[in-house]
């Protein structure tokens, strides 16, 4: 349940409440115990989801203030120093007002957009529902130490419909507010969890408003909506190429033009769950390469002595490419990567024959296919 939540705020293009805004203001109230001259950071996010700051100011007499031009509204956070937690705000160009307890800075109120109001709506229930699923989960471990089997099985059938509710709730509030931004946010948070068949995804992004699917994120659900159509099993794989650890170029077609079939694997020298399965694939790799079995490895690096390094210690035969761009490569993007390790088996023809495989089931599909060739 915690990937429903877990929604990731990306760069919005949203409608101010302000008629003609020069700019932003964001105002804000710390009540409670605040020393003056205690470090308030705002910080957004970048092209990788990583914290960079923008700004720093101080508080004084419990007020703090930041200003700046916002070409386009986007999601910041405002920290506190030495306080746990941050506050979410969408910054666009206006004046917007923060008020939250230094011992709570969860529960802040910010208000003075439309946008944020929405936002604001949008956590308070889910805060509830947060709220429940952490009751369920006490409930169960209690059950659990205690040995209460009866009541561990009918909370978790209970934690099942729970999901469900969650699910729902974020479904109808995307349908019920189709200009508001955070509805962007969870069909995105649909598409990287997989939590919705394309289908529905597509007709709860469908049903955005312009507005919404020209903000940056719904430009991106767009984008990845398609190239899954393009990426499904029975399609032809879209080509494209890289550079290789001694810096040619080599493009798919260049290896599946030689091959009965090949695996595309999208893994990274960081990648535990990748690493753990590398020698999986080197076992079909050296059972079936003579049969006509190849593999392509694209790396999600970004630093080449890393992934030259992995290559080597685990053995990795095949040919392999990577722009060491982590999930910012175009590769990955065309792809619809947002989790590794992912792989893409194709024929001989560049046909997407199945996805994902790993484990025994590769090698099972592998030897079912070259079986019949």
């Amino acid at each position: 349940m915690k990937r429903l939540f877990a929604l990731s705020l990306g760069v919005l293009f949203l409608t101010s409440c302000n008629s003609d805004p020069k700019g932003y203001t964001l105002s804000g109230t710390i009540t409670g115990e605040s020393e003056n001259g205690t470090q308030i950071f705002l910080k957004t996010t970048d092209s990788i989801n990583q914290l960079v700051d923008i700004d720093t100011t101080t508080v004084e007499n419990g007020l703090f203030s930041f200003s700046g031009d916002q070409a386009g509204p986007k999601m910041h956070y405002i920290f506190v120093d030495k306080v746990r937690g941050n506050v979410p705000v969408i910054v666009e160009n206006a004046t917007i007002e923060i008020e939250f307890q230094k011992d709570s800075i969860g529960f802040a109120k910010v208000k003075g957009t439309e946008q944020n109001d929405l936002f604001m709506d949008f956590l308070t229930e889910s805060r509830k529902l947060s709220d429940r699923a952490r009751t369920m989960q006490n409930d169960m471990r209690t059950a659990a130490q205690q040995r209460d089997t009866a009541t561990v099985a009918a909370l978790r059938e209970e934690f099942i419909e729970f999901q469900e509710d969650a699910k729902n709730f974020n479904i109808d509030f995307a349908k019920n507010n189709p200009n508001a931004f955070v509805s962007v946010l969870v069909v995105a948070n649909f598409l990287a969890t997989k939590a919705l068949p394309v289908e529905e995804i597509s007709e709860l992004y469908d049903g955005l408003s312009p507005d919404m699917k020209a903000t940056e994120p719904g430009k991106k659900i767009g984008e990845q909506l398609e190239n899954l159509k393009s990426t499904e099993i029975g399609a032809v794989a879209p080509d494209f190429s890289a550079p290789t650890p001694t810096g040619d170029v080599l493009a798919l077609n260049d290896v599946t033009s030689k091959a009965k079939l090949t695996l595309v694997d999208f893994w990274a020298a960081w990648c535990r769950p990748c690493r753990a399965e590398n020698p999986n694939i080197v076992s079909v790799y050296k059972k079936y390469h003579e049969k006509g079995f190849d593999v392509l490895g694209v790396s999600l690096d970004n630093k080449a002595e890393h992934w030259t390094n992995a290559i080597e210690s685990d053995g990795l035969e095949w040919n392999h490419i990577s722009n060491l761009q982590r999930f910012q490569d175009p590769i990955a993007r065309l792809y619809n990567i947002n989790a590794i390790p992912a792989a893409f088996l194709l024929d001989e023809n560049g046909v997407i024959v199945a996805r994902d495989l790993r484990g025994p089931a590769l090698e099972q599909k592998v030897a079912e296919i070259l079986g019949k060739s």
